[in-house]
């Protein structure tokens, strides 16, 4: 069947009625004599467009993209309306030029100021437009011919743009009304014509125009279904260069093009011709140039705002050198005609009278790392430039790839096994209509969709992703949540699963994690059944809905998962009680953290020493000529040793301790330190008289005829 779609008619209809002959405030400087001028000379005043003359050129810009692109096939009828309307060509491809819509729009004129306003009015244009599109094209024509006995199933779609200066949103409703009865009214008299067809779908475009400087008195409004037949939009906009914008928009909208900028074109300057620079050119052309790059996700997109027009977007590429012949040969996967945005700049025409000329640009992709890589070339066939697509991706005479290679390129774990065991649970079967089957409610196609989004809310593609569907634990509940309804038995088993992973975790039994991109040995035990256990039941949340027995196993979950009050603060007492023994062997083994493991064995060497030297002396202390042992002899928990520092004793004061008890040992003590106070005797403290005054007297020579009595007392 021979289908036509909505852009193959286009209708402009331009609004030519004595308001649209207002300035549109955007002036144009025309003094560009600026140094060259004499004294005596007055600089020229600026001027400024007319509403219609900003709506005649932004329209005929459309018109040269559309015939540019698009030289077969995408029709456009002019229309201009005023107190009549004045179809300016017609449907046949000899009319399709804007050459011969200049010739015409130049025989209409500009509109008279001072003209009755009351007697114009856009309307008979879009009356006229309507009555257009039910005429038949020569393309319609063909293919009713050729299909014969089908011609009522060629289809008859269109596009209306109008643009006009409308005077509020009622006005704009009453322009759409009147469209909706022209077509009701056309359709009746096509249905009993051979040289009409019914319009079946119709989309309206108003576009009001306004001066720079007012604000506007109608509102945008996105596009809207007003009939089955008709749907309309509005677009409120400034005259001057954002109506430009707009159109530019309107018309890779309505074709289905896009935008590439062509960047670092070498040039030469006429000023200066041994040097040259660097200039961007933008190009319109088809969608599909860049099909098989946003596919894989290489294209550099660079947007840039403007308040009226919204977001623009255009890819980027570079002008590569070398440039190359056309005899040179590509391989190339496509060809797409080209129209440059701004036809007559410098750039644009320098570069297109370079393709024109014989010659081909390579263009590649603008990258920060990596090798360069060409995917466009720009060259001319038959005075046409052509925007190639060279293959830069997996050619399609390769082999395809196989699924272990991803298509994220370095993703191979996906659950291929899984994935078809998956399309054999989910099959299609042929199901004869029976009265059971429609008393059932649903038809089967909808069971089989309703299933199958069930068998799809939670299912992980990559076995990195998941750990339940990695057990076998689990297999039992994967395999029955995902029913519509449970029954008693398969709760039970759901249940039983679930105590089952509990038994696991008390075992302390390892579980599948993957270690992919981790470093050491991955998450603790504890973690991996965390992470097990959400997963569980964000599986179990995703069908929780769909009865009652499945609210009940996630309950299951939750119950499991939750620690006993008690037990939890069993836990936290134990946790508490850890840190504190963590803190004291801090505490002892301050003193001793920058010593070595050697340093350590040598104290434990030092400490048997010790021992054994307790051995000797107790031996020694048995022979006949050790002294006699004193009635008070110390031993090691009266010996008052140094004021202990605050917190456990270290590894060196206890060595020191044993040290001094092993010594004290070997020796008779001395009597001052057994009587002292406090590790402190006084010394002389019998060289006083009776009275309590120092005696005075030769203390060397004195020393020397010392005598010792039992009570202590020194006489001569």
């Amino acid at each position: 069947m021979k289908m036509f779609s909505v852009s193959h008619k286009t209708a402009f209809v331009v609004d030519h009625c004595p308001y649209m002959a207002e300035s549109c405030r955007q002036q144009v400087e025309c003094d560009v004599l600026t140094k060259s001028r004499g004294q005596g000379m007055i600089p020229l005043a600026p001027v400024s467009k007319s509403l219609w003359t900003c709506a005649v050129e932004c329209s005929m810009e459309y018109c040269r993209i559309l015939y540019d692109v698009y030289p077969l096939k995408k029709l456009i009828n002019y229309i201009v309306s005023d107190s009549e309307f004045h179809i300016l060509n017609s449907w046949r491809q000899e009319d399709q030029s804007t050459h011969e819509l200049m010739s015409a729009l130049a025989a209409v004129g500009p509109p008279n100021p001072q003209e009755d306003p009351e007697c114009c009015s856009v309307l008979h244009g879009l009356v006229a437009a309507v009555e257009s599109l039910c005429k038949i094209t020569e393309y319609q024509h063909e293919a009713r011919t050729t299909l014969m006995d089908t011609a009522d199933r060629v289809a008859n779609r269109g596009r209306i743009i109008c643009l006009t200066n409308a005077k509020s949103d009622t006005h704009v409703r009453m322009l759409e009304d009147c469209v909706q009865e022209t077509i009701l009214e056309q359709n009746k008299m096509a249905a009993g014509s051979d040289r009409l067809m019914p319009i079946q779908q119709c989309e309206l475009v108003l576009v009001h125009i306004f001066p720079q400087g007012e604000d506007t008195l109608v509102s945008d409004r996105p596009k809207k279904e007003v009939s089955s037949l008709l749907t309309s939009e509005v677009h409120s906009v400034r005259a001057g260069r954002h109506l430009a914008t707009k159109l530019n928009i309107l018309v890779q909208q309505h074709f289905d093009l896009a935008s590439t900028t062509i960047t670092n074109i070498p040039m030469k300057e006429e000023q200066h011709a041994n040097t040259s620079a660097n200039y961007d050119v933008e190009l319109l052309h088809h969608r599909d140039a860049h099909l098989e790059f946003f596919k894989s996700g290489d294209l550099h997109m660079a947007g840039s705002t403007s308040r009226d027009s919204g977001l623009k977007e255009t890819v980027t590429l570079k002008w590569c050198t070398p440039r190359t012949n056309s005899v040179e040969l590509h391989y190339c996967t496509g060809a797409y005609r080209i129209s440059p945005t701004d036809v007559n700049s410098r750039p644009s025409s320098c570069l297109t009278n370079f393709l024109l000329n014989g010659r081909s640009v390579l263009l590649e992709q603008p990258r920060k790392s990596g090798s360069k890589v060409i995917s466009h070339m720009l060259s001319s066939h038959g005075g046409e430039i052509f925007l190639h697509v060279l293959n830069s991706t997996r050619s399609t005479l390769e082999d395809p790839p196989s699924i272990s290679e991803g298509c994220g390129g370095r993703v191979t774990d996906y659950r291929i096994t899984d994935f078809g065991e998956f399309m054999r649970e989910n099959r299609l079967t042929p199901v004869p209509e029976s009265p059971d089957t429609e008393a059932s409610g649903k038809p089967p196609a909808e069971r089989a969709k309703a299933q199958l989004e069930r068998y799809t809310r939670y299912w992980p593609m990559i076995i990195s992703q998941t750990t339940i569907f990695n057990m076998q634990a689990v297999v039992p509940l994967a395999n029955l949540i995902v029913k519509e309804s449970l029954s008693e038995e398969d709760l039970l088993t759901c249940q039983k699963t679930v105590y089952n992973l509990v038994d696991m975790e008390r075992k302390n039994d390892p579980l599948p994690i993957s270690t992919v991109g981790s470093r050491g040995k991955g998450p603790k035990r504890d973690e991996q059944y965390r992470i097990m256990w959400n997963e569980l039941e964000t599986l179990v949340k995703t069908h929780v809905a769909g009865s009652e027995r499945h609210q009940r196993v996630l309950d299951c979950i939750i119950a499991c998962r939750s620690k006993p009050p008690e037990e939890e603060e069993r836990k936290k007492r134990g946790r508490k009680r850890e840190d504190k023994e963590d803190k004291a062997e801090k505490s002892i083994n301050k003193d001793s953290e920058d010593k070595s493991w050697q340093e350590s064995e040598r104290l434990k060497g030092v400490v048997e020493r010790v021992k054994e030297e307790q051995g000797e002396s107790e031996v020694i202390k048995d022979s006949p000529d050790s002294p006699e042992p004193l009635n008070k002899k110390p031993r090691l928990e009266e010996i008052q040793l140094p004021e202990k520092a605050k917190g456990p004793v270290s590894l060196l004061t206890m060595w020191t301790n044993r040290i001094t008890v092993a010594n004290s040992r070997k020796h008779q003590e001395f009597a001052g330190r057994i009587s002292s106070v406090n590790n402190k005797a006084e010394l002389y403290q019998h060289l006083k008289d009776e009275n309590g005054d120092v005696v005075v007297f030769d203390f060397v020579s004195t020393v020397n005829r010392m005598d010792l009595h039992e009570n202590g007392k020194a006489t001569r």
